[in-house]
């Protein structure tokens, strides 16, 4: 018997399409991010900006804009026009996928309302995608202009603020993309609620991972399994070392980016070993449709954490590339296998007995 939604194709074709373009958002803020690149447009032009430098000229002036932040001065002082150009890509490209994102909502959003082929169900879900977003872009503002000040980097709190609102938008469009297909189970007592345990470990996890990246912590303890051969880093063992002074400065001493990654690192563990458990446990005893999303997130995390690890091993003079930006994608995608997982779980609605299926 074929399924049927509340939703034509086309409307579930855009909704899917918005979360694809969005996990491609933060994997462009990774690679923005990682390239250290994020700080090479200096203002916001929410119009003017889309279009690129198109002469030498043109570049000339934004390069001297560059050259007045701290970034310029305090790193990248032997920068070229063509270095220059490189940084200025990834920053570009992630604003202009900003912008793709909206058209690609907003244009669709007003003639399928035109059309009355959404009702509030649907328009209040997507409300929250919005806010949301526009709550991450503003983040996103704010947490550049903090590395045009004094630091040549932007601040690792802000920077994690952005990160979380990024995936608070995702996990909104997943809510919207589940109840649409009409995601439903009469699970067993406790299933939903162990994987909410999870999806609460993974969210502190996330607060974890944005302030590694911000303060760069990686760099600190590149190895595995232990930290520069500690199990616990000393700087942590010393009481006088808790202190607030050291939490905010956490580019002039280790004590803040040792916390953080052996924090990190024990968050990883805990929730390797809750989401196994729950695999071997609970597979046999929920429906085809939560079983593949337990196998995705199970074999999700076995991999997130190999990447952390391979991550730190290859660390040289900067996290790698490559690794740091699947280690982050796959992060994301773990996270949206938990949503889907728990959302196949969840008792029915009552707007899906009172809605009339086409």
């Amino acid at each position: 018997m074929k399924k049927k939604y509340l939703y034509n194709k086309t409307i579930r074709f855009w909704l899917l399409t918005g979360l694809i373009m969005l996990i491609g958002q933060v994997i462009l803020g990774g690679i923005t991010r990682l390239t250290g690149s994020g700080l090479s447009i200096t203002s916001w032009d929410i119009i003017t900006g889309v279009i690129p430098p198109m002469n030498k000229q043109e570049w000339l002036d934004l390069f001297e804009l560059y050259k007045q932040t701290p970034q310029y001065h305090k790193i990248n002082a032997d920068f070229n026009l063509k270095d220059f150009k490189f940084i200025y890509f990834w920053e570009y490209f992630h604003r202009l996928w900003v912008r793709a994102i909206g058209i690609v909502f907003l244009i669709p959003f007003i003639i399928f309302v035109i059309r009355k082929q959404i009702d509030f169900f649907l328009i209040k879900r997507l409300g929250l995608v919005v806010i949301l977003a526009a709550l991450t872009a503003s983040a996103g503002w704010i947490m550049v202009m903090s590395g045009l000040v004094d630091r040549p980097w932007v601040n690792a709190y802000k920077l994690t603020l952005h990160f979380i609102l990024a995936v608070f938008t995702i996990g909104a469009m997943v809510k919207c993309i589940a109840d649409v297909y009409l995601m439903e189970n009469k699970p067993l007592k406790g299933h939903t609620r162990f994987v909410m345990v999870l999806l609460v470990f993974t969210a502190v996890q996330l607060i974890f991972a944005g302030l590694m990246a911000g303060m760069r912590a990686g760099l600190y303890y590149a190895s595995w399994p232990s930290m520069n051969g500690d199990f616990i880093p000393d700087v942590l063992l010393d009481p006088n070392n808790w202190t607030l002074h050291n939490l905010t400065n956490y580019d002039r001493f280790s004590f803040a980016p040792a916390l953080v990654q052996f924090i990190h690192r024990m968050l990883a563990y805990v929730i390797l070993v809750l989401t196994v458990y729950f695999y071997y446990k609970k597979r046999n005893h929920i429906h085809t449709g939560a079983i593949k999303w337990l196998t995705v997130s199970y074999f999700f995390v076995l991999f997130q954490v190999f990447l952390g690890i391979m991550t730190l091993l290859r660390v040289k003079t900067g996290i790698p590339l490559f690794y740091g930006t699947l280690h982050q994608l796959v992060g994301v995608l773990y996270v949206i296998s938990l949503l889907f997982l728990y959302y196949s779980l969840r008792k029915k609605i009552s707007i899906w007995s009172k809605k009339k299926l086409p």
